[in-house]
This record gives C-alpha cells, structure tokens and sequence, in this order.
C-alpha cells in the first residue's frame, strides 16, 4: 500500500542519516606489506565493522592527499595506517580532516587466527559484526595531555552510546585499551560478549543453549536438572559472581529474562596487540610534534 511504500522510505532515510552520522575508518597499509602485516589489516577492519571500509584497496602511487580528498565525501573521520621498518611495525591513527596524528610502535601482535586457535571452542558469528564493538578504555583518567588525546581519538572511532537508550541486543562485541601506566603501553584486545542465564544446572543451561549435553554418564535424567553431572572439559563452563547482573531489558539467548540474573562472559576473538605511543602530531603527520614518547 502507499502508507507501506511511505513507512519503508522513511526508515531507510533514517537510516541512511544514522549511517552517515557515526564515524566511518579507512584501514590499509603503506609500503611494502607482507602476508602477516596486510592479515592484521584485515583483522583491525574485522574490528572496526560494520562502519570501516571492509574491501579497500590502496595502490603505492594513492597518496595521503589522495585518500584524504577521497574519506571527505564518504564521511570517513579516521585512517589507520600501518607500515614496515626495519625496527618493526608503526601504526599511525590519523583523525581528518585536519588531524592530530598519533604513531604506535606495535611491539607485539597476534591474528585472529592465533588467538581463536589457542581457545578450546570459539564464539564468533557474522551478526556480532552487524554492530560496532563497545568500547572500554582503562587506566585513561591521568590528566596528562596525551592520555586524553588518546582517550579522545580511541572514542572518536565508534559511535557514541546513550545508556539510557541502548539496545543490549547490539553489543555483542567488546574492545578494551588499557594503558598501564608503570610500563607506558597500551593492551588492545577484543572480545565477544554473551549473556546466559544463572541459577540453573550446567546441564539445563546446555538444553537451553542447544548444547545438549553427553548424557552416557547418567543413572538418571533428573542428575540433568539438580546439577550433578559432570561435564566433560570441552563443555565445562566457569561463572563467577563478579559477572553476574540483573537485565534491564529483553536480551537475546534463550534462558535470559527481565530483571532475572544473568551472566557476561567475554571470549577473546582477536587481534591482540600491544602498542606503545611514540608521538603526537598536530595535522596530518607533517606538523610541530605535541608529544615524543619512549621510543624518541
């Protein structure tokens, strides 16, 4: 019908504005880029989805004017750019259109593939990466200049989140930064959020997950109910009552209800990196340096 017709314009016009008024990032690498340095390309794209440019490519002779002139119509806020010397791997965060620019040295890194290799079963799924990641920046409350350019260029990369409004449906993906203070480096890690339900036996938890647990080791089905059983390693689940809260909405995952408790477990999915702040440049990484860090 034409009301049908008129609704479903509107909610795309309103999405298409919600869309262009949230930050948008390029990620791509500069120089010569080997098999490893373009895959954590690829992984810091993965965390920065849905609003980063998934499929860019970046020629040699593309210039940093070029990409610039280029972010401006698609409201792109942020590049991350990496590169290789013989010292190791820089990761510049460049804020446009006018900067400042800040450079990393990245002094430790694992992909994707390392980290979810080292777990005994992994959460990820496209539809954690429908939505950006919440982000949780640590040990930033030092009022010491580049802390707070950090904190502010960090933040300037996701969207911002009303509390009040938020659907918790659309956090499924955590990033923590935490700046240790002693060693002066940044721990980047990234993490998969899920919500399950407690007060219930494993085994019950396990049917209402649709991991239905091995039942060989029963005498009877009631051991499923009081939580007698003994899982194996691989299905073993560890909660802690420092996860544990009161949900003040629906939440996706069978089990979780309204104000009953439920648990917030956190897998890591990758990349790892540690980084350590090298300087802070007003522009676009040719103006007067504001800060030199350890590695000046």
């Amino acid at each position: 019908s034409r009301f049908q017709r008129q609704q479903r314009a509107q909610a795309r016009l309103r999405g298409e504005q919600e869309f262009g008024s949230v930050p948008h990032s390029f990620v791509f690498p500069r120089g010569r880029a080997g098999r490893s340095l373009r895959s954590l390309v690829k992984d810091l794209r993965r965390v920065l989805e849905p609003f980063t440019a998934r499929n860019l490519q970046v020629r040699r002779s593309n210039s940093l004017r070029d990409l610039v002139a280029v972010a401006g119509p698609l409201g792109v806020t942020q590049f991350l750019v990496l590169s290789k010397s013989q010292s190791g791997i820089n990761l510049k965060l460049f804020r446009l259109p006018g900067g400042p620019t800040l450079t990393f040295k990245v002094l430790q890194y694992s992909l994707v593939r390392d980290v979810v290799s080292a777990l005994r079963r992994h959460r990820m799924h496209e539809q954690q990466f429908h939505h950006p990641p919440l982000l949780v920046l640590g040990n930033f409350g030092v009022p010491q200049m580049h802390l707070k350019l950090m904190a502010g260029m960090f933040q300037g990369m996701f969207p911002k989140i009303n509390v009040h409004r938020v659907n918790l449906n659309s956090i499924r993906r955590c990033l923590l930064i935490s700046y240790d203070a002693e060693s002066q480096l940044l721990e980047f890690r990234h993490y998969s959020v899920q919500v399950v339900p407690v007060g219930l036996s494993r085994g019950l938890r396990k049917i209402l997950q649709e991991k239905f647990p091995n039942l060989s080791r029963m005498d009877d089905i009631s051991e499923l109910l009081t939580g007698d059983l003994i899982l194996s390693e691989s299905e073993a689940e560890l909660d802690g009552t420092q996860n544990v809260l009161e949900l003040p909405q629906k939440c996706s995952g069978r089990g979780n209800a309204v104000t009953q408790q439920s648990a917030v477990r956190l897998t890591e999915i990758g990349p790892r990196l540690t980084l350590q702040l090298l300087k802070v440049e007003e522009g676009l990484g040719q103006g007067n340096v504001l800060y030199h860090g350890l590695g000046e």
